[in-house]
């Protein structure tokens, strides 16, 4: 088992016991590490803290990634209880009319969906920065979908695409500081965010069908590769983009 005994890990997007989020706490958690959950709003304060309870010394912080107030307000919070971040965890990504495509989408979904699914990995990257000592990791999530097109994904595709594109940026970045940043993109579970894709089960019995794995992942097996690389052992590791998808991705016709 990877020790991350000693270090802060911060996870911004958990929504339910289905997040690939959730998934990810769990196994920082098992692996050592002191663990902070970061909530969007009142309505699902609850369920974090119903999860939260279930991990030792897990605290919960409410944030909404759309308001720099919140985002200022949150770092504050956590420098105060921990005076550090060592493992950050961005989980986020929304596009409103997910359902119209690309050729239909209206600006302001536009707008929305590049706020709240890469800008907000910039800003937490930047509030978390001060606090993070050399070695520390930023890791977010994405998807097959920023490289190929897959039905009904839509501007969410796009946004992802501008998602990798910051981590590679944000690793420049904070390369000076030895602060790695890298993406998971992980093969399609159902999540809260999975059920505003129509016809979600036909990218999932697709996976089944041809990636080399036969199946599909799940968000502890995310977790996994995220524990990797939140590690020393990924310590050469930064600017990537680490597939977790049964070799999906591999794969053609």
């Amino acid at each position: 088992m990877i020790d991350l005994k000693g270090k802060v890990a911060v996870v911004f997007g958990l929504a339910n016991k289905r997040s690939i989020a959730w998934g990810i706490a769990q196994k920082l958690s098992q692996a050592g590490a002191t663990l902070a959950i970061c909530y969007q709003n009142e309505r699902l304060q609850r369920e974090a803290e119903e999860l939260a309870a279930d991990l030792p010394n897990t605290k919960t912080f409410r944030c909404d990634v759309s308001i720099d107030a919140d985002i200022d307000n949150v770092f504050e919070q956590l420098k105060s209880a921990y005076g550090k971040i060592d493992i950050l965890v961005h989980s986020i990504g929304f596009a409103p009319n997910i359902k119209n495509n690309v050729l239909n989408t209206a600006r302001e979904d536009f707008r929305i969906a590049h706020d709240i699914s890469v800008y907000s990995l910039i800003a937490l990257a930047r509030g978390a920065e001060p606090l993070m000592a050399e070695g520390s990791s930023i890791l977010t999530l994405t998807y097959y979908g920023a490289e190929k097109v897959f039905p009904n994904y839509n501007i969410m595709g796009v946004a992802k695409a501008g998602l990798e594109a910051a981590v590679r940026y944000l690793a420049s970045d904070l390369g000076a500081k030895k602060i790695r940043v890298n993406a998971i993109s992980a093969g399609p579970i159902k999540t809260l965010a999975a059920r505003g894709i129509s016809d979600f089960t036909s990218i999932l019995t697709a996976v089944e069908q041809r990636a080399p794995l036969h199946r599909n992942v799940d968000a502890l097996e995310v977790g996994n590769a995220a524990i990797f690389l939140s590690s020393d052992l990924a310590s050469g590791i930064t600017g990537e983009i680490t597939f977790v998808d049964c070799g999906f991705n591999a794969t053609g016709l």
